[in-house]
Parts: C-alpha cells; sequence; structure tokens
C-alpha cells in the first residue's frame, strides 16, 4: 500500500472500475464525478454530459442521513414526510399536532422556521487519496497508518472549511483504496412549507413499511432561506408533466447509507452472529415499551411517534438484512467470490505476501470486537443511556475537553470543520418530553443492569437503586432543558463542566473514562485493521480481476439508475404503479380503520380528485437506506418521482444487487400534483413547481 507504483496502479485500476459493468444489471450506487457512462449509453442509450452531472449534484440536498431536492428557482425542496417528520413533530403542540392535521403555508410569511435543521449541497469533490495515503510510512503498524491519515484527514477537512457556512469531509471509498474530499455548502435556515396528514404519508403504517403495492403521499415540502430571503438558484429540478411508463430510464440522485457488498466473510458473519441479533433484540425492547407508553393517551401517543417510527422502520430493516446473512444461497456466493480471489492470490508469491494475510488479520479483528461489541455499544455508543438529556451531557463533556488540543488530535466529531454544526444542534430549541425520557433512560439502565452486571460502572451508576429511579431522579435534576444552561456550560469550557452540579453532566464524566477506552480499543483493534487490510483486498481486487464494481456506500451522494418495471411475485404479476383509485379501495375494503385510515380531506375530496392518476410506483433503481428523499428524473433530467422505500426483497441487496423481484418505492410525480390541486387546493405551490409563476 506504502509503493508508489503500487498505489497508482491501484488508482487506475478504480478509474477503469466505472467503465465496465455487465449490461444485464441496474446495479451501483455510482460516484458523481465517475458516473457509469458507457454502461447507461450499452443499456439505455443514455448520453451522460458533464452538465447533466453537475446540475443534478447541485439539485441534490443531504439531509443528514437522507435526501432531498430543490423543485424550483425560489429555494422549494421536497423530501419525504419521515424524513421531515423530525421537524413536523418539533413544530407541532398539544394543541396542533401536524403530523394529525397537516400544514400548508399558503403564503411564505406563514412558513415556518425549523429548529436545528442544517441542509447540506455538494459543490466539489477532489480526490485526495495520494495525500491520504501518502502519509503512511513502510513498515507502520495498522494504528500508526490510521493515526497518520487521519491527520492528513484533519488538515483536508478544517482547510475546506476555511470560509463560512462550508464544511468538508474526506469520504473513504474501496474500503480505503480510494479517498475523496467532499466540500459542502451549508444552510440553516429551513422553514416547512407543506406536509400531508401523517395517515396519508404512512398510509398502511408498520404493517406495510417494506412492501409493495403501496398508496403513501410520503412527502414533505421545505424551502431554504438565506440572508433572510428564499434562496435562489438555477440548480434545481423542473417538474416532468408526462410520468413514468414501464420501461422507462430513471435516474436517482441520493445519499444511500451503507451496504457491505465489499465486506469479507469474516465481517459478514460478525454482522450475522453479533451485530443483528443484538440490534434486533434492542429494537423489538425499545418498540414494546413505546407501545406501552403511547397506550396511555393520545398525548402519550403523539410524543412516542417521535421515536416509534424510527425504531419499527429500523427493526424491519435490519431484519431484512439478517435475511440475506441467514440465506445459505446468497452467503454461499460472498463466500466463493472471496475464495476465488485469494486463490488467484495465493498462485503469485509476491501477490500472496503483500495481500495474501488480508482475509485472516481481518477476520481476527472481528473476533476481537465481537469480545467487547456489548461493553462497546452500552458505554461509547449509549445504548445504555438512551435519553436526550445524556446526548446533550457528553457532546458538552466532550467538546470541553476536546477543544483544547490541536485540531488533527480530536475526536474527528469535534474537529474545527465540525464544531458549527455540532453546536448549532445542541443549542436546538426543539422540545423534550421529560415523562417520557424517564421511560426511555429507565428501561436502557434496566438494559445495562442485565446485560453487564459486573461492570463497576454499572454498580457506580445506580447504588443499589432500581433503574427507575435512577432515571427518574437524574430527569428531574438536570437543567440542561435550558438552552441558557446548555450555553453557560458550553461558554465555561472545562471550568464549568467540572465544577457542574447537573446529574447528567456527572453522569457523562463517570462513564466517559471507559467509553473513551473502548473507543480507543475499536479503533486500534478493529477499524485500523478493517482499513488497512480492506485496502489490500482492493488492490488485489483490481489488479488480478479488473471487475467492475462502485464502491459502497458512505452515506455520501451517489448516483443509480433502473427501468421503470413490475414484477412477479408468488406467480402474481405486480404492476409497475398504484393509482388513487387502488388508495380508495384499500381503505374502503379496511372500513377506512387503522392502519388504512384516511384523512377527512381525502374523503370529502374524492369526486374532484382523477382516480386514474397514479401514486406510486417501482424501479430496478438501486437503493438502500439513506436514499429515502431522493429525487428520480427521466432523461432530460425532469422530476418524476421521490424515492421512499423498498420492497421486502430489496433489504439483502445491501450484500448481493438481484433485480428480478427487488424495487425501489417511489410516489409518483403526478400523484402528488393532483393531490396538491385537488385535495389541498394549493395551487400557488403547485404553479411555483410547475414553473407557472
Amino acid at each position: 500500500m506504502n509503493d508508489p507504483k503500487i498505489r497508482r496502479f491501484v488508482l487506475a485500476a478504480l478509474l477503469a472500475v466505472v467503465l465496465v459493468l455487465p449490461a444485464s444489471s441496474d446495479e451501483g450506487m455510482w460516484l458523481f464525478n465517475k458516473p457509469p457512462k458507457d454502461i447507461l449509453q450499452k443499456k439505455y442509450g443514455f448520453t451522460v454530459t458533464p452538465e447533466f452531472m453537475d446540475h443534478l449534484r447541485l439539485a441534490s440536498i443531504s439531509f443528514g442521513g437522507a435526501s432531498g431536492s430543490f423543485v424550483s428557482p425560489e429555494g422549494l425542496v421536497l423530501t419525504n414526510h419521515h424524513v421531515g417528520r423530525g421537524a413536523v413533530q418539533n413544530l407541532s403542540t398539544k394543541d396542533r399536532d401536524l403530523m394529525k392535521t397537516g400544514f400548508y403555508a399558503r403564503t411564505q410569511a406563514e412558513e415556518l422556521k425549523v429548529p436545528g435543521m442544517e441542509l447540506r449541497v455538494l459543490i466539489g469533490i477532489a480526490d485526495v487519496t495520494d495525500k491520504v495515503l501518502g502519509a503512511e510510512k513502510p513498515g507502520t503498524t495498522p494504528v500508526e497508518a490510521a493515526d497518520a491519515r487521519q491527520k492528513v484527514i484533519a488538515a483536508l477537512e478544517n482547510e475546506a472549511a476555511g470560509t463560512a457556512g462550508m464544511r468538508g469531509t474526506v469520504v473513504t471509498l474501496y474500503s480505503g483504496g480510494m479517498y475523496h474530499l467532499y466540500t459542502y455548502k451549508l444552510y440553516d435556515d429551513v422553514r416547512l412549507v407543506f406536509a400531508p396528514e401523517y395517515l396519508v404519508a404512512f398510509f398502511g403504517g408498520d404493517q406495510d413499511n417494506f412492501t409493495y403495492p403501496r398508496y403513501d403521499l410520503d412527502i414533505t415540502l421545505f424551502r431554504i432561506y438565506e440572508n433572510g430571503r428564499p434562496f435562489k438558484s438555477d440548480n434545481y429540478i423542473k417538474w416532468s408533466t408526462t410520468g413514468v411508463r414501464e420501461g422507462d430510464l430513471v435516474l436517482c440522485s441520493g445519499h444511500p447509507g451503507s451496504t457491505g457488498r465489499l465486506l469479507t466473510m469474516g465481517q459478514l458473519e460478525f454482522l450475522r452472529d453479533t451485530s443483528y441479533p443484538f440490534n434486533i433484540a434492542n429494537l423489538k425492547r425499545r418498540q414494546a415499551y413505546m407501545h406501552a407508553y403511547a397506550a396511555q393517551g393520545e398525548e402519550q401517543s403523539r410524543i412516542a411517534m417521535r421515536n416509534l417510527f424510527g425504531i419499527e422502520n429500523s427493526l424491519k430493516a435490519t431484519i431484512g438484512y439478517q435475511s440475506g446473512l441467514l440465506d445459505e444461497k446468497l452467503l454461499a456466493k460472498k463466500l466463493r467470490e472471496e475464495q476465488s480471489l485469494r486463490a488467484q492470490v495465493a498462485k503469485s508469491t509476491d501477490l500472496e505476501k503483500a495481500y495474501g494475510p488480508a482475509w485472516d488479520e481481518i477476520a481476527a479483528a472481528e473476533k476481537a470486537y465481537a469480545s467487547f461489541f456489548k461493553p462497546l455499544a452500552f458505554f461509547e455508543r449509549a445504548n445504555g443511556f438512551y435519553t436526550t438529556y445524556f446526548t446533550m451531557a457528553r457532546t458538552i463533556v466532550r467538546m470541553a475537553m476536546e477543544k483544547p488540543k490541536p485540531n488533527a488530535d480530536r475526536l474527528r466529531e469535534f474537529r474545527d470543520a465540525s464544531l458549527p454544526s455540532v453546536e448549532r444542534g445542541l443549542l436546538s430549541p426543539a422540545p423534550i418530553y421529560d415523562d417520557f425520557e424517564v421511560v426511555k433512560l429507565g428501561d436502557s439502565l434496566a438494559q445495562l443492569q442485565e446485560e453487564l452486571p459486573d461492570m463497576m460502572e454499572v454498580r457506580w451508576i445506580l447504588g443499589g437503586r432500581s433503574p427507575q429511579d435512577v432515571a427518574r431522579d437524574l430527569i428531574a435534576g438536570t437543567k440542561l432543558k435550558d438552552i441558557d444552561a446548555r450555553k453557560k456550560l458550553l461558554d465555561g469550557g472545562l471550568t464549568a463542566v467540572y465544577q457542574s452540579q447537573d446529574p447528567m453532566i456527572k453522569l457523562a464524566l463517570l462513564v466517559d473514562p471507559v467509553s473513551r477506552g473502548l473507543r480507543a480499543r475499536y479503533e486500534d483493534q478493529v477499524d485500523a485493521v478493517e482499513t488497512r487490510n480492506g485496502t489490500r483486498i482492493a488492490q488485489a481486487m483490481f489488479k488480478l480481476e479488473g471487475t467492475s464494481i462502485p464502491p459502497d456506500a458512505t452515506g455520501t451522494l451517489r448516483l443509480s439508475f433502473g427501468a421503470v418495471k413490475g414484477y412477479v411475485e408468488n406467480g402474481r404479476k405486480v404492476a409497475f404503479q398504484t393509482t388513487f383509485a387502488g388508495l380508495y379501495d384499500k381503505s374502503a375494503k379496511a372500513g377506512n380503520k387503522d392502519p388504512y385510515e384516511l384523512p377527512a380531506r381525502f374523503i370529502t375530496k374524492k369526486p374532484a380528485v382523477n382516480l386514474a392518476t397514479p401514486v406510486d410506483f417501482v424501479s430496478t433503481a438501486d437503493s438502500i437506506g439513506g436514499n429515502s428523499g431522493s429525487p428520480l428524473v427521466n432523461r432530460k433530467g425532469e422530476f418524476v418521482g421521490v424515492l421512499f422505500d423498498g420492497n421486502i426483497q430489496s433489504l439483502p441487496t445491501r450484500f448481493v444487487y438481484e433485480d428480478t423481484i427487488s424495487r425501489s418505492v417511489m410516489v409518483h410525480g403526478q400523484g402528488i400534483i393532483e393531490a396538491l390541486l385537488k385535495i389541498y387546493d394549493a395551487k400557488p405551490l403547485v404553479d411555483e413547481i410547475l414553473g407557472r409563476k
């Protein structure tokens, strides 16, 4: 990896990777600066131009774990309702539940500013592989190499963030074989424009989540402001008035979270045997007590809904991912691929010496990881302290500890490039509900006691008392609900933190040493080993096979593509799109009862609706969690839909892509316009979207 000749060869091979994917597959979440031009030309006769890619990139928006896009020159932004639900809930109160009633600002003056929301647009990409890998010296250990890389990464990110409102992030690609510096423009004045009622945004509820056919109006519209005025830009996606037909090419621009198609068998087995079982059990536990809390009354139900959707969505997704790893055929395919590559490496003495140990070293690291996974999850990843207040307290404590250090020596999330966003989030006026926080914290402390009863820190925290009593006292005693109290601690630095009598700050201080120790152990024994050897495997793969695969998803902007296409499931043909007629029919057959209850306005406005108008549709476009809110465009670059889900068969594609039955699910652009016009009487908004203003 440290040999310049090898590095240059690997980079050349990686550049060639984007050119030759088998034409039978729509697989791939492609880098925007290396789009699959030849594939799209060969399979779909579509010519990708730099202008097309630049425009789509600048029209795409990161929602911090999800996606969105500009849809008017006045800063209007479209994403999913489930992406914007946190904002909608934060703007709701007991007496004005926007999740239940929906919201539409008929004028810009009525638009509601969203507390704490920050959106990003990717304005620049630079290949910094030579700079990052060049920091490593021959003969260094994985830990020393990781430290050297991180110092260079910190400097690159800091330089990119030199201008106010900008952020630089170095992205690791191909398991460490390539590094790109992404430069973002940040926007923190975001206002709610439109949100439908929860009943129709999540029609079918958790029962229909990750299924198809679907009939969801899963959209929310925001507006970005700059200097107090709507943001002006020519980089927005114009709306298609013709929709899509079966067989049409669609292109998806979004921020897929993570895939595991390049993981080793050791890493896959760790997920299957350790990580996923823990996460599934943990999510089921939270789901159960949140439902119990919600059953106490209407207000409790409203409050619990803030977390419950995310819990149930994650649970269903994780079970789907695990189903792939429990599939003997899928795992056998991954094993054959790995064995084939290792056999080719073993044929050459030089290659075996350079790359051969990589798989075994990763496998050993995964075994070590399994031995301390639970303490890491409960302490450093805060599963044992599940409350908004602890998250705040830890952030305050660590910021005070990290800021005095040289930038490159800090924990990555507290480097200069990240601090403005961290502080903005910490000082958000988003509401906190103490009764619910007591329930969350009490259960997580009980789980901590059950899972790690012999840890000294656990005994100190509980002091022989019940987890529920400890949780009540911690929540009752903390002053962190007060934004001014948070700000005083931030401004006061370490002195203020150490002298604070706030019990939540004291808890964060108590658990910080063991948490940091577990984090350092993970970074040294697992992360550094995975990166060093993942890079070696990438080198071997591209040198020997020259196979064309895009890098795994990293939560950064990617391009995917596919055909609008139905499928056959259990001998039954599933049509590529659904309509308003199907929506009303499904509700009627269920007696308009939960989870197929429609908002009242949908019933009263039904006579005005063209029931043949499509609501949702599916495509073979490759997607994963994080693509929620991604715009789908046609050959002209026009908006035809917004991705909000995948069917259940799509979940194992986290590891192996297939397009026989797995599909991405989109809200249809024509359905959005029909609903806005005929049901919500939002003609001014439609005029803006369609460019009629």
